[in-house]
């Protein structure tokens, strides 16, 4: 039913790299093809290479460097007047708008890629724009805004067999069922991931699909299956360089631990993350791994004000990122702690 996963992302010449090449493989080629073609004065295909530097930027945590990227790749891809390399372009600056922590912006962006994508056809592009909003939405945690988004992406992707994106929005309806307390919904969805990405040989998918099992097996207490599942999604990271991806893996691993009551473990567990997240300017990730600090913590014995103090201020920092979500995660670790607001 599902053919091998490829990445679209990689277009032009760079159209034969695997979706599980490292992003260092990926950056040094598509750097030296975007250098040629410059030199040869072939706007679409600097802007397809430009693309691949983008996004090899973008996962490595190098964000100032995907953002100049990306610009260029819309500037090379206006010049040629290819609006599906224009779509992609958007689509990659709103992917990291979103990273970013701009999830205003990386909605604007992705509004945009999809219009673009649309006008010039470019159904794959037009799905991942699409793709990218219901993820924006999902991340804020308005579940009734994107949920029917979703499960349309989910149709479209099984109808075309796209073995990636199917992958995709799995995880991501999966991931809504984990957080409303659906969790034998939710683990059928990631089983169900990982076995389409084994299939199709898309180690990305399979990871983030890995560590969404953990997650419900160690809401059931099956502590020691959830950390071996997340020790082979890390050596899949880790391989890639997925830097992003590694963080959340690593913060999941601190919530593992933390369920299991082993705090001093989920403590350095969290702080390590939380340098991760810091080092590429990941807001998001940095806040939810500073949330699992502060609760381990204090399971350890940390003053009760230090513990509120911060608290108060991971509840204004996720409101002004928009997360809905993880807000209501701060009010619930206020209430397992016994921890009232400051003032």
């Amino acid at each position: 039913m599902y053919g091998k996963a490829f990445a679209p992302e990689y277009r032009g010449s760079l159209g034969d790299l695997s979706v599980n090449a490292s992003l260092e493989e990926v950056l040094a080629k598509a750097l030296e093809r975007r250098r040629e073609a410059e030199a040869a004065g072939t706007a679409l295909e600097s802007a397809h290479a430009g693309l691949a530097v983008a996004e090899a930027y973008r996962r490595l945590g190098r964000t100032e460097e995907a953002e100049a990227a990306w610009k260029a790749s819309y500037r090379a891809a206006r010049e040629a007047g290819d609006l599906g390399a224009m779509a992609w372009a958007v689509w990659s600056g709103g992917t990291l708008a979103r990273q970013r922590g701009a999830l205003a912006l990386a909605r604007r962006w992705l509004s945009l890629a999809a219009e673009l994508a649309e006008r010039g056809g470019d159904v794959v592009a037009r799905g991942y724009s699409l793709a990218g909003l219901a993820e924006t939405g999902r991340i804020q945690g308005d579940y009734q805004a994107v949920g029917e988004l979703h499960e349309k992406l989910l149709a479209e992707a099984r109808r075309r067999g796209e073995a990636r994106h199917t992958v995709w929005a799995l995880e991501g309806i999966a991931q809504m069922h984990r957080n409303t307390g659906a969790y034998d919904k939710a683990l059928a969805m990631f089983e169900e991931a990982a076995e389409i990405a084994g299939g199709a040989d898309d180690a990305r998918g399979r990871a983030w699909a890995l560590r969404g099992i953990a997650d419900v097996l160690s809401l059931r207490g099956e502590t020691d299956r959830a950390l071996g599942l997340l020790t082979g999604a890390e050596a899949i990271c880790s391989r890639m360089r997925l830097v992003s991806a590694l963080a959340y893996n690593h913060k999941m691993r601190g919530n593992v631990l933390f369920r299991a009551g082993r705090y001093a473990e989920a403590e350095d567990c969290y702080s390590g993350a939380l340098e991760e997240f810091r080092a590429m300017g990941e807001p998001r990730g940095e806040a939810l791994a500073r949330l699992g600090w502060v609760k381990a913590r204090a399971r350890l014995g940390r003053d009760h004000d230090e513990t509120a103090a911060d608290l108060d201020e991971l509840h204004r920092a996720l409101g002004s990122l928009g997360l809905q979500h993880a807000r209501e995660m701060v009010d619930k670790a206020r209430a397992e702690l016994g921890v009232l607001t400051v003032g």
